[in-house]
């Protein structure tokens, strides 16, 4: 089994030899829920690609153990990057959506209240969908061995998706009316790559029409219809195996 991970706010200037200390929320998690013991192999990652792996070298009370590094690494951002804006899930498949597709190797999501979403982010529940969204991206992070968390940026408008659309070197439409199938459309070899989910209850015309005008052309997955909460993680997967990512 490959060492857990564990996320520190800053890994700058670290080398083999240091010990570092892991404690708050972290280190509780590491002592108190995954009892770790000295001489238990570890990560700790800032979750912006560094990563201190080590051993545990003393655990204290129920939430703090020092970590003696063994090694550092830091890992590249890969390419092309793959950024999927997610239109917002009824109930908590949003968190779904975003464990599973952090799992698999997305780069960035991005939150989009379509139209047709039944669910709408505003005020004080727009900032705790948001944050439940990001602590999401982290614990998938942590246990998919990640070094590189995904972004999970603000949520953004139609206009502002559209804008995205147009600075990306590939940009799609997940529609289950499309007639090119992504798993035959012309990718590139680095950039990026942003596609759009939409919600339940689709894709509006007036937004599709949006997104052309954006470069974003509608794709199709396959001959079953995804729900709005698997569809990004299933489309992150087969791009992931066609950039040569999963290589």
């Amino acid at each position: 089994m490959t060492a857990p991970v564990f996320l520190v706010g800053s890994l700058a200037g670290v080398r083999p030899g240091d010990t570092l200390t892991l404690d708050g929320p972290e280190g509780r998690h590491a002592v108190s829920v995954r009892r770790l013991r000295s001489g238990e192999e570890v990560v700790l990652t800032d979750g912006g690609g560094a990563g201190a792996y080590g051993t545990v070298a003393g655990v204290e009370g129920k939430d703090r153990l020092t970590v003696a590094v063994t090694d550092v690494r830091s890992e590249a951002p890969q390419t092309p990057r793959i950024t999927v804006v997610q239109a917002l899930p009824k109930g908590d498949r949003g968190e779904l959506a975003v464990e599973t597709m952090t799992e698999t190797g997305v780069d960035a999501v991005v939150p989009w209240a379509a139209a047709r979403c039944v669910t709408q982010w505003k005020g004080e529940r727009a900032a705790k969908s948001l944050a439940k969204w990001r602590a999401t991206a982290r614990e998938a992070g942590k246990q998919s061995r990640r070094l590189t968390f995904p972004e999970v940026a603000d949520p953004m408008t139609t206009k502002q998706v559209a804008a995205l659309l147009a600075e990306a070197d590939f940009a799609a439409v997940l529609h289950e009316e499309g007639s090119t199938p992504l798993a035959t459309a012309g990718l590139p070899e680095s950039g990026s790559i942003v596609l759009v989910v939409g919600p339940e209850g689709g894709v509006s015309p007036e937004e599709l029409a949006a997104f052309a005008a954006a470069g974003a052309r509608p794709y199709r997955l396959g001959r079953s219809v995804l729900r709005t909460s698997t569809a990004g993680t299933a489309a992150t997967a087969l791009l992931l195996g066609r950039t040569g990512r999963w290589s």
